[in-house]
């Protein structure tokens, strides 16, 4: 039962592929932006718990852009509250960060041989720092047009920007990235 009122079965098994569909990528981007994995973790929860209760009547095609924005603006508050604590930790003088990274931890699927694996870890290493390095709205505008698909409309509203915004901060994602992976990609 969504907003007090059932869901059909087929809605049910639709809204649960959607989301299974969408997970893995969903917490990689929450996991750059934040660089924690709990954190992670908890903004896409939300996240799907928030498409859940308040959008699973709408149109099937419409929860791909519901939930990226739903996720983008839960990434954003995390900024903000990490602002804040932030400024209280550096008071206080505590610091708790987790660097651990549970996709260090898989297996290798594909065995590759010592030299492959190395070249693939420093390109994979150099692409994440890269992405953290980016500022915010950057790295926003490059996930979700590269990674989740989306257009430049859909990457709008889930930013909740205009559309030369999206362009415009995409664009210097894709450059900053090209000039910091250069070497990797020779």
């Amino acid at each position: 039962m969504i907003n007090n009122k059932p869901m059909a079965k087929d809605q049910q098994v639709a809204l649960n592929r959607f989301l299974a569909s969408v997970e893995r990528r969903a917490f990689r981007m929450a996991q750059i932006a934040t660089g924690n994995t709990d954190d992670a973790m908890d903004i896409v929860q939300d996240a799907m718990m928030t498409l859940v209760r308040k959008y699973s009547d709408k149109p099937e095609a419409e929860w791909g852009a519901l939930f990226h924005t739903v996720l983008q603006s839960r990434i954003r508050d995390w900024y903000r509250r990490s602002s804040v604590r932030n400024r209280l930790r550096s008071w206080l003088h505590g610091d708790d960060d987790d660097d651990t990274d549970p996709m260090d931890e898989l297996p290798d699927q594909h065995g590759k041989n010592p030299e492959q694996r190395l070249r693939l870890d420093d390109a994979a290493e150099a692409l994440n720092t890269a992405l953290h390095a980016l500022p915010l709205r950057q790295q926003q505008a490059f996930l979700l047009r590269n990674w989740e698909g989306l257009d430049i409309a859909q990457t709008a509203q889930a930013m909740g920007c205009t559309e030369g915004t999206v362009k415009t901060h995409y664009s210097r994602a894709v450059h900053a990235l090209r000039d910091i992976l250069e070497d990797h990609w020779q």
